[in-house]
């Protein structure tokens, strides 16, 4: 099983030690000793570079995971009705039109379920051949393209105040790895925390907070976190720095996108309108045309004279 993923994930690795020994070789000219001393420092720096290509690449994903997530968002109430609508039919027929007008709505609204977890789904594979990278080259095994034998030994001997960065938490030979892997992992952890909070804290619009899909954002706030921090003692030093960089680029790039892209009616959309109100660069509402109202005779108008018959019998009793 594990020669079948390999041979999946070989171009991955591939391209990823192209990236990765390329920042190597352009950080190495900048230290002085980068296969002694520094090497831990270079091999950091060249992992950071080697995210921000990879998130550079996946920010069209992202923006259209936010235009998904945003139109999921919006219509939410029309869902709602239309649970109501079929709430207790569980009959076939029912079921079917149900799932043929869910598929309609998320259709016409340009809308997917599984929007949130498309840049996660799309990193695995590139999280994957890292993995497989880096956990050949601490066994000082070159790599499928670019990871030489000699490069493949240095990564393995690499050390950043004092830890080797091809060991994990649970295989740590000293308290400096224990404690820099540690650290990682609860930071790991807290940055995933706050990227999912602040989406649901801020750009999240109120009427729709009871809804499936809100519940659903609810349990993944605290879901994700959980699984970075069970699975995150047992990845090498240098994959976590990976994921911790990426999760540093997440939340910075999630500010923007909240800040100047905000969900209508959410917090967020009334701090921008009035950030922008302040500048005056609100746009003024179109003006509401008044709708007549009906003419009343007017005073000057002149009032017939009454003959005297009609003056008699208004004064009988």
């Amino acid at each position: 099983m594990f020669d079948v993923i390999g041979a999946i994930l070989w171009p991955i690795k591939w391209v990823i030690e192209l990236i990765l020994v390329s920042f190597h070789s352009v950080f190495a000219l900048v230290f002085a000793d980068p296969l002694g001393a520094n090497a831990g420092a270079v091999w950091v720096l060249s992992i950071v570079g080697l995210v921000l290509v990879v998130r550079a690449a996946l920010i069209p994903v992202f923006v259209k995971q936010i235009k998904s997530q945003r139109n999921m968002i919006v219509m939410q109430p029309e869902l709602q009705k239309l649970q109501k609508k079929y709430k207790g039919k569980t009959d076939r027929d029912s079921r079917e039109k149900f799932a043929k007008e869910q598929m309609e709505l998320y259709k016409r609204t340009g809308s997917n379920p599984l929007s949130s977890c498309l840049p996660i789904l799309l990193q695995m594979p590139i999280f994957g051949g890292l993995f497989l990278t880096l956990n050949d080259a601490q066994y000082k095994k070159a790599g499928v393209g670019f990871m030489t034998q000699d490069l493949a030994e240095s990564f393995a001997d690499a050390r950043l105040f004092g830890a080797k960065l091809s060991e994990t938490f649970l295989t740590a030979s000293n308290d400096e790895v224990k404690i820099l892997a540690a650290v990682m992992v609860i930071v790991m952890t807290v940055t995933q925390f706050i990227t999912q909070r602040q989406i649901m804290s801020k750009n999240q619009n109120p009427d729709v907070q009871n809804s499936q899909y809100m519940q659903t954002q609810k349990i993944l706030l605290y879901v994700f976190p959980v699984i970075f921090l069970i699975s995150g003692i047992s990845f090498p030093l240098a994959v976590m720095f990976y994921w911790l960089t990426s999760n540093f680029w997440t939340m910075g790039q999630q500010f923007i996108v909240i800040r100047n892209m905000p969900t209508p009616g959410s917090i967020a959309a009334r701090q921008r309108d009035e950030r922008l109100a302040k500048k005056g660069k609100l746009p003024k509402a179109a003006p509401v045309e008044e709708t007549p109202a009906e003419e009343t005779p007017s005073s000057t108008q002149r009032v017939q004279p009454e003959g005297k018959k009609r003056a008699k019998k208004k004064k009988k009793p």
